[in-house]
């Protein structure tokens, strides 16, 4: 044991050697960052994922027209102003000044019209918007206009920081099909991708871009004045997290975008490093039936399977120390505009009484619950086993299959049954600002074969996500998004599995490190000691 430790832990090194060699390649600056991210880049088009490590790339190159502060209020980016008509139908947008692409061309009203139009074929609040939009046209070179059939939230959705977010490409790129990958990464953001350094898997590198024109306000999240105060920033891939650890306490990289739980005391116990909270709203895991295949084709056997599932035991297995967690029956976040408790007594407490009781009602025929377990996600990767334990003591015969991320991506598109290669239950996390309405979460989607994964069919879903989508009313929302949970939760559409939070440690040579719901470089300043 202690030689396979050894070369375990000598393996690891040479990776941060080789890793580190790479990045070394460039000179050495005070005013270069060097980042490890929770995950490796792989996706460059943030048109074509909703990965947060795509998502973290957008928002270095690219700009919105809009963005989310961090009092989660909707403020103007690229837009100098906006105007929205008496009735609710028309939006007029105006452009401010000093926005220039990477090539030195200026930014137009056209751009983010044709960009606007391809983020909409793949965005869930677009998909559910653009039926409803007559229009979209440019006037001049800095104004362009969004005319409404009905009223309906164009701001939420062109604002919202995290899914996919309504990032500006220029025209030629914004043209580019929505489900074909971009090859042109030109933006207008702060920094610039250096396309030629990048090494998938292993390093990204982007460039301040020096023609960048700030808003003249503080920064506040993914919103505000995005000054850039280093050269360079590298961002390295160190899959193992010791390893990663290890090199933020020697000084040989200068921010983790996360630290696992287990591994937080010792990086906090360091005089040189800073362990914080920087995303303040945090992740919601939750985990999906494929309501098409025995046994979860039966409402009953989904609701055994609800009253078996605990959340607290889950969440002490996944983070163990409570400072990072906590339990939440509230599909749409708790202490969020939506949070609410309807049928919160199914999906919290683990009821493995009830849950018996209802498997003898739907007369449970011992048919397979294959789980998806994605082994390589840390924030994740001990639900899916405490899950089948609890489902096991109910009576559920279970089967873990163990997989890769990746892999757990492409094998829950499979609609077969299980013994095909399909599933019966997956697991995932969104970031609070994904699930934090039923316009923008995924886990509201239930028409069947166009659903999302899982493919359930239950219409009044799909109707109250209608009408919340044209009320105007905050009063009426509420009460659509309290059915939506109760509907959700009675049917088993996607249902959450509490909150998490996670630390990120940087470096104190570094200073101006900002709270966001997407780790964020601009206002970063780094000295020397």
């Amino acid at each position: 044991m202690q030689l396979q430790h050894f070369t375990k832990s000598w393996l690891a090194r040479v990776g941060l050697a080789a890793t580190l060699a790479a990045a070394a390649s460039t000179p050495a600056l005070a005013d270069k960052l060097t980042v490890v991210m929770a995950s490796k880049l792989s996706v460059l088009d943030p048109v074509l994922t909703a990965s947060h490590q795509t998502r973290n790339h957008a928002y270095m190159i690219y700009d919105t027209l809009l963005a989310t502060d961090a009092d989660n209020k909707i403020r103007p980016q690229m837009a100098d102003k906006w105007e929205i008509s008496a009735d609710g139908k028309a939006y007029t947008f105006t452009l401010r000044e000093g926005l220039r692409w990477h090539d030195g061309a200026p930014v137009k009203a056209e751009d983010c019209v044709a960009s606007i139009k391809r983020w909409a074929q793949q965005d869930k609040m677009g998909r559910q918007l653009m039926p409803l939009v007559e229009s979209m046209n440019a006037v001049d070179d800095k104004t362009f206009t969004i005319i409404l059939k009905t009223p309906a939230d164009v701001l939420t959705a062109l604002a919202k920081p995290s899914g996919l977010p309504s990032f500006i490409m220029p025209k030629r790129v914004a043209e580019t099909p929505a489900a074909q990958a971009i090859t042109d990464y030109t933006g207008s953001g702060p920094f610039k991708f250096v396309q030629a350094e990048f090494q998938p898997g292993v390093k990204t590198v982007y460039e301040k871009n020096t023609d960048y024109v700030p808003r003249n306000e503080p920064p506040s999240a993914t919103s505000g004045g995005k000054v850039v105060k280093v050269d360079r920033i590298e961002w390295l891939t160190l899959p193992d997290p010791m390893t990663a650890v290890n090199a933020l306490l020697e000084g040989e990289i200068d921010y983790l975008e996360t630290v696992p739980f287990d591994l937080a005391p010792m990086v906090q116990s360091s005089p040189d490093v800073e362990l914080r909270v920087l995303d303040k709203m945090g992740y919601q895991p939750m985990y999906r039936f494929n309501q098409t295949q025995k046994p979860f084709d039966n409402k009953l056997v989904r609701q055994a399977a609800m009253y078996a599932i605990g959340q607290d035991d889950i969440l002490k297995a996944q983070v163990g120390d409570p400072t990072y967690y906590k339990t939440c029956g509230a599909v749409f976040g708790c202490g969020l505009p939506y949070a609410s408790d309807i049928r919160a007594d199914m999906i919290v407490p683990s009821n493995i009484e009830k849950a018996k009781a209802l498997l003898k009602e739907a007369n449970y025929d011992n048919s397979p619950v294959v789980i998806l377990h994605a082994t390589d996600i840390a924030m994740a990767s001990a639900i899916p086993v405490v899950m089948a334990q609890q489902l096991r003591q109910a009576g559920f015969n279970v089967q873990l299959q163990a997989m890769d991320f990746m892999t757990m991506l492409s094998r829950r598109a499979n609609r077969d049954v299980p013994a095909k290669g399909g599933w019966s239950i997956f697991v995932t996390t969104w970031h609070m600002s994904e699930i934090l309405d039923p316009l923008r979460n995924y886990g509201v989607s239930a028409n069947g074969e166009k659903a999302w994964f899982g493919w359930p069919d239950i219409p009044q879903v799909e109707s109250l996500r209608d009408k919340f989508l044209v009320t105007r009313d905050d009063q009426e929302r509420k009460q659509i998004a309290d059915k939506l949970q109760d509907v959700m939760l009675d049917e088993g559409v996607a249902i959450p599995l509490g909150q998490i939070a996670t630390a990120a440690a940087y470096r104190k040579t570094l200073t101006g490190v900002l709270e966001s719901p997407a780790p964020v470089f601009w206002n970063i300043a780094k000295s020397e000691k």
